[in-house]
């Protein structure tokens, strides 16, 4: 499976994150208590398509995300290259 399934309509944006470290306190810290699961992700995207985005500090400079709107995340896809592997599993 190479996309990622349709936000929420509670979820506009979409968070990529660019530190496996960072993925794995998401996924472990907030994922699992939130839903029983957490997973991290790993993919490449074409660099054309992520320079119409600014890399984001969420709370640390450690925290560095991209903010995907909704609407863009059909391009997103399509600009994911190769397979999306998941590197780590919580909960």
């Amino acid at each position: 499976m190479r996309a990622f399934p349709p936000r929420l309509p509670g979820q506009p944006i979409f968070y990529p994150v660019l530190s496996e470290a960072y993925a794995a306190k998401i996924a472990r810290d907030w994922n699992v208590p939130a839903s029983g699961k957490g997973y991290v992700t790993r993919f490449l995207v074409v660099e054309k398509f992520l320079d119409r985005y600014q890399v984001r500090e969420a709370g640390g400079k450690d925290h560095l995300e991209y903010w995907i709107p909704a609407e863009d995340l059909g391009a997103f896809n399509d600009a994911i290259i190769g397979q999306i592997e998941i590197v780590a599993e919580f909960g």
